[in-house]
């Protein structure tokens, strides 16, 4: 799943442009079909079927750039090889091709929509890369395997969570739950998102996460204000600290 869906700053029931974020427990945009697996099956649906038609995988969400962000990042950073990698909200998996690519051979992706994952199996079996493991699962009720990543990445699945008409809210504290669970202590999280400024993704990761860094993302000029369409941000999962229970054994 993922989620592209805002133009140039553009939130869906909410102006353009800069201003405060969303208070704790505030809605901040208007829900909306995109937010709705019944939306993402009849999309990969679609696009299932045009991929066994002519072969073409679909669109590539945040476009090629926001691939070759990510695996700069992680070059830059020397993440060895083998470490465990989680693609939340795979769609049709090609940022997993390409990072398997890039040499990267601990590969996961997940979706709650089984059309999606077929498309990624068949895109997978294309590419010849028979180890990248794809799975249907709800990332909001992750299953106990999902675990002992160190390294998650997200594009468009929090923007698409964040749309839904059916408490949002709860949806998204969810997410950093199910976050929390299956990444390791001290690993990375890696997000991009059309619908989310920078400061407003640091109070809504601020339990159980520090920022570590924000990407560079393509600029927009607009009424004499130059803007990004795009947020890019990389965090770590805080380190977990003994309890003082732990501490007493």
């Amino acid at each position: 799943m993922a989620a592209a869906m805002a133009v140039a700053g553009e939130r869906p029931g909410r102006p353009a442009g800069p201003g405060p974020g969303p208070g704790r427990g505030e809605e901040p945009f208007s829900p909306s079909v995109l937010g709705t697996r019944e939306h993402w099956d009849a999309a990969y649906e679609r696009e299932l079927q045009t991929f066994q038609d002519i072969g073409d995988a679909g669109e590539i969400w945040f476009g090629e750039e926001s691939m070759v962000r990510i695996i700069k990042w992680l070059e830059k950073q020397k993440v060895p090889h083998d470490s465990p990698v989680l693609d939340i909200g795979t769609g049709n998996g090609v940022l997993l091709i390409e990072l398997a690519k890039s040499g990267y051979t601990n590969l996961t992706g997940i979706d709650y929509s089984p059309s999606a994952i077929q498309l990624s199996e068949k895109v997978r079996e294309k590419e010849g890369m028979s180890d990248i493991k794809l799975k249907v699962e709800d990332f909001l009720a992750p299953s106990a395997e999902l675990s002992g990543f160190e390294i998650c990445i997200d594009k468009g699945t929090f923007d698409a969570i964040s749309l839904n008409p059916d408490n949002a809210v709860g949806k998204r504290k969810q997410y950093v739950r199910s976050l929390c669970s299956v990444l390791k202590p001290e690993g990375f999280f890696l997000i991009t998102s059309c619908n989310w400024t920078k400061e407003e993704l640091l109070n809504e990761f601020r339990e159980g996460f520090e920022i570590l860094e924000e990407l560079p993302t393509p600029k927009f000029c607009f009424g004499g204000r130059i803007g990004n369409s795009v947020t890019a941000l990389v965090f770590q999962r805080k380190k977990v600290r003994p309890s003082i229970l732990d501490k007493l054994d």
